[in-house]
């Protein structure tokens, strides 16, 4: 079974920045002091009792990346690799427009598969054409700017 895409989102401002900015300190100041060999963390939740939460490693540096977010005012959300998203949810991360999606998976720029009538769109598919794409455009940039340079020499 494929996740669902919506796995969870916090709206940018929604999260108090100054104490996202103190958590992602104290983080961080732990990270720093404790050996980078082990793989879990034990993390006793205030008014929890004296039972620790264990957390891998990872979770709590993937942690500190949305704190670091939230402390500068900015949303969140959260995708599993391989969640199936919608057409709608596919063009919002790319910055355009549901046709525009739709005519890039219709020429085979993106995979996607049909569910009935439905598209359905991976994300990491979506992550891939998003950096296939930046790459191009800096290419392009370059080739601009290397243009300018050689007109501005004659």
């Amino acid at each position: 079974m494929t996740p669902t895409a919506h796995v969870g989102s916090v709206p940018p401002g929604a999260v108090d920045p100054e104490k996202a900015a103190r958590a992602l300190r104290r983080i961080n100041d732990y990270l720093a002091h404790s050996p980078s060999v082990g793989d879990e963390f034990e993390v006793l939740v205030e008014g929890g009792g004296e039972q620790a939460l264990v957390l891998p490693r990872q979770a709590v540096e993937m942690f500190t990346y949305i704190l670091g977010a939230m402390s500068r005012g900015q949303g969140v959300q959260v995708y599993p690799l391989n969640a199936e998203l919608t057409t709608q949810q596919a063009a919002d991360l790319l910055n355009v427009s549901r046709p525009y999606l739709i005519g890039l998976l219709e020429r085979g720029e993106i995979d996607f598969r049909l569910v009935g009538r439905h598209r359905r769109v991976r994300f990491d598919a979506v992550m891939d054409y998003r950096r296939q794409d930046d790459l191009r455009r800096r290419g392009v940039v370059d080739e601009l700017s290397q243009l300018g340079q050689d007109l501005g020499d004659d």
